[in-house]
């Protein structure tokens, strides 16, 4: 079992020299980058090398691959993750040092301090959700401070320091820490059911989500039309709230949506006025994020028409519908969609990039939990692709259960002649690569590690 946020940990004035267990994420390398901008000395450790820790590398930060007790060195304060298992060495000796261990959300927290908050929240579209917000801002003539869950295409990173008052976060509900930050203004994607390991029932989940809203000091903005965010707007009291979404009555009403092409276009109206735009990007989901970060820009006073164009020029983020490559007229795309939800808004925008051809999706589940509740739901939402591989499940946090595997997904499978569980992973670029044919799209999926498996597909493809 992964460790949990201990809050009653009290937050250093000053936190020193600063390591990191786990800096690689794109949170906690945003972090380490904004600490290392203020001035902090930064180490941290990751079980593998990759482009975040290059770049902190690149800023000074010192960082060894692998956990070792060794690597704490002389720090002062400790930031982890709640991925961190409890017998992590450099852990243990942090916890016999008597050193202040933090959660990355206190850490953010102290980054945040001062800043009027604007904090994404949902199962899903965090991460695209604050991109927009932070593109509208800057494109509005703002100077926002931002920590985003995944690398925003147009600036090339997941974290800035802004001079303005305003810093927008992606606020993870997956542990509740997105509770624990002073948020103004709080953006609720949507409320569907996940992380029902930590929260214990729907109820839960929701009523947590309810409790952000009514934590924040300004304004709610949230989906009207998902089922859990409307039974968490019943549960806003004496709050300003605008509703965003495709139902009649919302504060901003998506109209006039055209997915069917690589750049989603449609219409808002907002106060008796219509404005119209296309984004940069496919996909009907990709209106709604637009009309949430819409809605908290318009919340805070700047003028409809030009934030709507502003929002337009977002350019999306890493791992989220990605072209990594091109081999024998098979196209290789990435995507971090890991809910059956997203995968199914992922699928539908691909299908209207790829047009005629065939869609192969390369999914690997996340958490045996997500797997065992959602395995049915998984097979339903990939099935929109042509042809389908299944890993073995990323654990993550998470220790395995007996029974569950990725073979729950594709035995829930109806046509059994298009899927392919390949649970061992060096066999997966070759299984591919036999399916793949000139003028298919084939889509890596997941938020574990599958992304690691485009450069062997495009070799297998090339050989």
């Amino acid at each position: 079992m992964t460790i949990k946020p201990d809050y009653s940990q009290a937050t250093p004035s000053d936190l020193g020299k600063v390591h990191f267990i786990g800096i690689g994420g794109s949170g906690m390398s945003g972090i380490a980058r904004m600490l290392i901008k203020a001035g902090h000395s930064v180490s941290g450790s990751d079980v593998r090398d990759s482009k975040n820790i290059e770049e902190l590398r690149s800023l000074g930060a010192q960082i060894t691959i692998g956990h070792a007790a060794e690597n704490l060195g002389d720090c002062d304060t400790v930031v982890v993750t709640s991925a961190l298992w409890p017998t992590n060495p450099e852990y243990v000796l942090a916890q016999e040092k008597n050193l202040p261990i933090l959660h990355r959300s206190q850490a953010l927290k102290y980054l945040t301090t001062g800043k009027k908050l604007i904090s994404v929240a949902g199962a899903h579209g965090k991460t695209t959700s604050t991109g927009m917000v932070v593109t509208g801002l800057k494109n509005l003539g703002q100077d926002p401070s931002f920590v985003n869950g995944g690398v925003i295409a147009a600036y090339d990173s997941s974290s800035a320091s802004g001079s303005s008052e305003l810093f927008v976060i992606e606020a993870d509900e997956s542990d509740a820490s997105f509770l624990y930050y002073d948020t103004a203004v709080a953006l609720i994607t949507n409320v569907d059911p996940d992380h029902l390991d930590h929260y214990g029932s729907l109820e839960n989940f929701e009523a947590e989500f309810a409790r952000f809203a009514n934590q924040s000091s300004e304004f709610v903005v949230i989906s009207s039309d998902d089922p859990g965010a409307v039974r968490v707007t019943n549960l806003i009291k004496d709050h300003r709230v605008l509703t965003f979404g495709f139902a009649t009555g919302s504060d901003i009403r998506l109209v006039d949506v055209d997915s069917s092409g690589p750049q989603v276009s449609f219409g808002v109206e907002y106060l008796g006025a219509t404005y119209s735009t296309s984004l940069l990007i496919p996909g009907r989901h990709n209106a709604i994020n637009a009309a949430g970060a819409f809605a908290v820009l318009v919340g805070l006073g700047f003028e409809p028409e030009a934030t709507l164009q502003a929002i337009a020029e977002f350019a999306g983020t890493v791992r989220r519908f990605e072209l990594h490559g091109q081999i024998r007229g098979v196209s290789v795309y990435d995507d971090f969609a890991h809910h059956p939800t997203e995968v199914s808004a992922a699928l539908e925008a691909a299908r209207a990039v790829v047009g005629s051809g065939r869609l192969v999706t390369v999914f690997q589940p996340h958490l045996y939990s997500r797997t065992r509740l959602f395995a049915k739901e998984f097979a339903q939402a990939l099935a929109a692709s042509d042809e389908v591989v299944v890993l073995d499940i990323y654990a993550a946090r998470e220790d395995p259960e007996p029974g569950v595997t990725g073979a729950l997904i594709a035995d829930a499978f109806a046509d059994q002649k298009h899927m392919h569980y390949v649970p061992n992973w060096d066999d997966v670029p070759a299984a591919v690569a036999q399916i793949a044919q000139t003028g298919d799209f084939v889509i890596t999926m997941g938020c574990g590690d599958v992304y690691r498996q485009v450069p062997g597909i495009l070799k297998a493809l090339q050989e």
